[in-house]
């Protein structure tokens, strides 16, 4: 049973036991100290609760994959403490959960705050690139270049005390709940979904920031209905900690004036961290359908037993081989090999490569040694960067060409050496 169970986060509580529960996200790559300088004066008016994603400020390290999966571990862990009403204010990452509560939990939440945060981050390349970086060569590079994606140069400059701060919270995250992150990143996308936030939402980037900035804050604006931006002057990604004065001036403004009451009002407005918790059996109000349960009016039968397997083979072949490598091969097909495009994408990545019966390690090494084999140098460049983002690392794939050695050749393997030690230097080295 406890192998099954959804694990709980790392937490602390700060301000008045009585008070309404707000809680702050944390972003990639962060602690909960991040939001220090705003506790003193938010815990004037909320029980402030702060928490730790996975392996990140010593929290246990059980890496979660997906934003719905730390949602539901935040989740968790405030109804085990009795949290069941509270607002919400997350940054970058931690910005992602709060998009993610207010479309799967609106009943939960009585205000939103979005910081540096963006319905897409970036490209699911980015991201997974990033996470074959720290397979190969740990969160050092990572770390040491963080200030200048988080920080200003002039504040990087005027405080390096701070900036030391950032560099070693990065340097101490578990490098597999960091890359497990990464990959939560990756495979966000709510650009769709943003009409369906219906909570009172404030959408706060700092000016200069270079990750997700205004661009990615005005998209979010545009989609969410009614949601205000404001932009801070002077700050770059980390803006609560570069301009943490502005920032919480900004919060305390919009929690106080944009708090929703509870659906139920004859439980109070609030539920506050408590022991025991008695259940809410009254019924919420109806809630409109969601919009997935809307659009297809009319789906007719299906006539076969089984799904077309080309939308799980574009999804797969995306994730293994990214999306700028599948977006050439499509964007060059014509009308002589755009058949062959598909047969692919249907039966290569959605019949065998999203088969159960191995993981996507063990069919990057079977792959790579095919490929060996087969002389096929071109595709072995790409599917050893796949190998690399299905969690291979470079000497497990030189030992996979090793053993190609043996039973495929000398020949065919020193050319293969050739091919993927270019991939494996061009695909680990950090860039500064």
């Amino acid at each position: 049973m406890s192998e099954t169970k959804t694990p709980a986060l790392q937490y602390r509580f700060d301000g008045p036991e009585d008070a309404p529960v707000l809680i702050l996200g944390p972003s990639l790559g962060t602690t909960w100290h991040m939001w220090d300088r705003q506790v003193p004066e938010l815990t004037q008016q909320w029980r402030v609760f702060r928490f730790d994603l996975p392996g990140h400020g010593g929290a246990p390290a059980y890496p979660a994959g997906s934003v719905a999966d730390l949602t539901d571990r935040l989740l968790a862990t405030l109804d085990g403490l009795g949290v069941q009403r509270f607002g919400y204010a997350g940054c970058a990452l931690g910005g992602a959960l709060g998009i993610e509560l207010a479309l799967r939990h609106p009943e939960r939440l009585a205000s939103l705050a979005l910081i540096a945060a963006s319905p897409r981050f970036g490209t699911a390349d980015e991201f997974r690139q990033r996470g074959v970086i720290v397979r190969t060569n740990g969160l050092d590079p990572i770390a040491r270049t963080s200030p200048d994606r988080w920080f200003t140069s002039g504040f990087a400059a005027a405080q390096p005390a701070i900036t030391e701060w950032a560099v070693q919270m990065v340097r101490t995250t578990d490098p597999g709940c960091y890359i497990a992150a990464c990959e939560a990143l990756a495979s966000f996308d709510v650009r769709p979904q943003l009409g369906g936030v219906t909570v009172p939402t404030l959408v706060l980037v700092g000016s200069d920031d270079q990750v997700t900035g205004p661009a990615e804050a005005r998209t979010l604006v545009a989609g969410i209905p009614d949601a205000r931006l404001a932009v801070v002057p002077g700050a770059s990604h980390l803006v609560p900690v570069e301009q943490p004065a502005a920032v919480t001036d900004l919060l305390v403004r919009h929690f106080s004036t944009a708090w929703q009451p509870a659906y139920d009002s004859s439980t109070g407005q609030i539920a506050i961290p408590a022991a025991p918790v008695k259940p809410v059996l009254a019924a919420a109000p109806p809630q409109p359908a969601p919009i997935a349960e809307i659009a297809p009016v009319a789906v007719p039968p299906q006539t076969t037993g089984r799904p077309d397997p080309y939308d799980a083979g574009i999804k797969v072949r995306r994730e293994v081989l990214g999306d700028a490598h599948v977006d050439r091969a499509l964007a060059q097909a014509d009308e002589f090999s755009g058949d062959f495009q598909e047969f692919i994408t249907r039966y290569a990545w959605g019949e065998i490569w999203d088969r159960p019966g191995l993981d996507r390690r063990s069919r990057s090494c079977v792959t790579l040694t095919a490929l060996v084999a087969g002389g096929h140098l071109d595709e072995l460049a790409f599917h050893t960067r796949a190998a690399l983002r299905n969690g291979l690392t470079p000497d497990e794939i030189k030992e996979v060409l090793l053993q190609a050695a043996v039973y495929c050749g000398v020949p065919a393997a020193n050319s293969a050496f050739k091919v993927a030690q270019q991939v494996i230097r061009e695909e680990t080295t950090p860039t500064e």
